[in-house]
């Protein structure tokens, strides 16, 4: 499959109408390489300036993923004034006069929580500026976030050696990567505590993630995101971004709405993300040079 190349001509309608279309992605594998240590994770250099430069020429600009959407922001913010490899900062369409840009919107937890960052030029200086943030929990999360917490205290007890307890506010993601001796352990614990909460428990990369019973997923969230527009596309690397592929592909056949599903390619990936791609880029460095392309 060789359309990874914005000059492929599957890449033509953003390209020529880009005020109709939304480029969506995921985060880590996507934009920031697999770590150990989830907390240590970083988009990779240059991947927080395209997006803000992609905000200022396309409809939407997102970022769906299962990190809270307070650290997908963090990011956002604290890197919106990296330049790319030539130490440029150059803005692409119409409102980097004005100011007054769409950012780039954020739905984290799989839909539960929301924020959005707009990255301004700041009057009087060179430098891009970062505003925004702040995040909306979905209505019904708040009551579940002390069952959360029960069960983060109780992974973190009981979790053997190597075995990484990830506290996402309102679900918890625990990794075995660093022990994978222990993926059995895992998996048996996350399942029983699913049964004794009422949360749902569901395999990741490397992960067991204890979610919130709340209907809401990474199709869910993407269709939300690119209402009312008419091209899309969504970038992601596991099994847990299929559903936004199925959104997609649901849109393109209920709406006519032009898609693309774009797999991240590494040595983990499910056959299954890469049979129903469309487009496929090696690691998040040819996911960065994808949409670089796009501006």
């Amino acid at each position: 499959m060789d359309h990874q190349a914005p000059e492929s001509s599957v890449w033509a309608p953003f390209l020529e109408d880009p005020q109709r279309a939304a480029i969506v992605t995921d985060f880590d594998g996507t934009l920031a390489p697999i770590v150990d240590d989830p907390s240590e994770s970083r988009p990779l250099p240059g991947a927080v300036d395209v997006l803000h430069r992609l905000s200022h020429r396309y409809a939407r600009v997102g970022v769906v993923s299962g990190r809270p959407a307070a650290f997908i922001a963090e990011h956002l913010r604290a890197d919106a004034g990296e330049s790319d490899e030539s130490g440029q900062r150059e803005e692409s369409g119409q409102c980097e006069e004005s100011g007054d840009c769409n950012g780039v919107v954020v739905s984290g937890l799989y839909g539960l929580e929301k924020a959005q960052v707009s990255r301004t030029q700041i009057p009087g200086t060179q430098n891009p500026g970062a505003q925004g943030g702040e995040v909306t929990p979905h209505p019904d999360a708040e009551g579940w976030r002390e069952v959360v917490d029960d069960v983060v205290a109780a992974a973190e007890e009981n979790a053997p050696d190597g075995v990484v307890v990830e506290d996402k506010g309102l679900s918890v993601t625990i990794h075995y990567r660093g022990a994978q001796e222990h993926e059995g352990w895992v998996k048996e614990w996350a399942e029983e505590r699913a049964r004794a909460t009422g949360l749902s428990a569901h395999p990741a990369r490397m992960s067991y993630e204890l979610r919130l019973p709340i209907e809401s997923d990474k199709g869910s969230a993407l269709t939300e995101l690119v209402s009312g527009l008419s091209i899309a596309c969504f970038a992601g690397d596991d099994s847990g971004d299929l559903p936004a592929f199925e959104a997609l592909d649901r849109l393109a056949r209920d709406e006519g709405m032009t898609v693309l599903k774009v797999a991240v390619r590494s040595d983990e990936s499910p056959p299954e993300l890469l049979e129903r791609a469309d487009v496929e880029v090696d690691g998040p460095e040819g996911m960065v040079e994808l949409f670089k392309g796009l501006l």
